[in-house]
Formats: structure tokens, C-alpha cells, sequence
């Protein structure tokens, strides 16, 4: 099958050689600096409770956290241990699998964050 030429509205998104890349600058993703690798907001910590996609489990997300992605662990680890439950970290913004939110809260003060509980 011969090679198509690529259309405007389309645009490679995997390559065999070289994994993923990046939209914007078509690099591998790991090689990528087009994007900024911290989420800019305006400072404010949201804490939010979320249960679409889990099949009715509910977790906390925590967003608005402009860290590194070092110290993000590192507040996710401190975080999950306060709770004494498990969570992961995906694309900047911390899930605790826990309600656990006035806690979480106070402890982000705590750290020096400014929080607000989002959500009902």
C-alpha cells in the first residue's frame, strides 16, 4: 500500500521508531518542551470529590497544585498516608481514593496552600 500524504486535519500521533509524540512539536513525548510542564491556574487549591468512570467509587481530586512533578509525588505520598489509603497522580492532579476532604484540606493549609472545597 503506497505512503498517503498527510492532510491538513490530520496528524501523527505514534510512530514504531520513536513511541508516542508530541502534537505541537511532533517530538517524542519524553523529548517534548512546547508544553509548560506545570499547570497554570490562579493559586488556588480546589479539593473535589468525583465518581464518573468508577463504576460509583468515589475519590478526592486534588487540582491547581503548580509543582514539580518531584515534589507532586511527594505531597501525593503525604497525602495518601494522612488518609491511610491509596491514589495516583494524572496529569498534575492528585486522586486520593478517600472522602476524606476537611483533612485533606487542613492539611494543605498546613503545607501553605490556599484551598477551596469545590463540588456539592
Amino acid at each position: 500500500m503506497p505512503h498517503q500524504p498527510r492532510t491538513k486535519n490530520s496528524r501523527l500521533v505514534y510512530s514504531t521508531e520513536q513511541g508516542r509524540l508530541c502534537p505541537g512539536c511532533h517530538q517524542p513525548a519524553k523529548q517534548c518542551n512546547c508544553r509548560p510542564q506545570t499547570a497554570k491556574g490562579d493559586g488556588v487549591v480546589r479539593i473535589s470529590r468525583e465518581t464518573k468512570g468508577r463504576k460509583g467509587k468515589g475519590v478526592t481530586l486534588i487540582t491547581g497544585l503548580s509543582l514539580p512533578d518531584k515534589e507532586l509525588k511527594a505531597l501525593a505520598k503525604k497525602l495518601k498516608q494522612l488518609c491511610g489509603c491509596g491514589g495516583t497522580i494524572k496529569a498534575g492532579v492528585i486522586e486520593i481514593q478517600s472522602d476524606d476532604r476537611e483533612r485533606l484540606q487542613q492539611a494543605l493549609i498546613s503545607a501553605g496552600f490556599t484551598t477551596k472545597i469545590a463540588g456539592g
